[in-house]
């Protein structure tokens, strides 16, 4: 694995920390919001927590297990108000939970990839490319944009 590819893990589980630092968090905090009218540090913890479910089940682990992705360009907009929904749902610490486990999903996933895999142009559902190198990126900037939201509430 390139020590680029490892760095980018490293940054990439930066986010299992922060959000088991915010366990012990008030409710009061959980459900504040970022901004007025704006999401819930539930929601937004969700919101990460489904994506990473979603790019786990549909293209990480197809990839590692040798399979086509199944990954498909979905609605931001509706998926991003299911995640707002289903975190009313659970409690903060079964989101923890799952957001540690699907984040640890990826990463260790991607641990074991071959090098030329973890390189390659995979097709996605829509026929688009999908690369982990470029989704590890992506995700990272996602991530700490929205860590940055947060901690700017403490």
């Amino acid at each position: 694995m390139s020590n680029e590819v490892k760095e980018l893990l490293i940054t990439f589980e930066e986010w299992i920390q922060f959000v088991q630092s915010l366990q012990d968090q008030s409710e009061e905090f959980w459900h504040s919001s970022i901004e007025a009218g704006k999401w819930t540090i539930k929601d937004i913890v969700c919101h990460i927590m489904l994506w990473d479910k979603f790019f786990y089940e549909e293209a990480i682990h197809k990839i590692a297990s040798g399979k086509s992705i199944t990954l498909k360009h979905t609605d931001y907009d509706e998926f991003n108000n299911k995640a707002v929904v289903y975190a009313k749902t659970i409690t903060i610490s079964e989101l923890v939970g799952e957001t540690v486990s699907y984040r640890e999903k990826i990463s260790s996933a991607i641990r074991v990839m071959p090098e030329e895999i973890i390189n390659q142009n995979f097709k996605d559902g829509d026929g688009n490319d999908f690369n982990v190198t470029q989704y590890l990126k992506d995700f990272i900037w996602h991530d700490q944009h929205h860590m940055n939201q947060i901690t700017s509430l403490r």
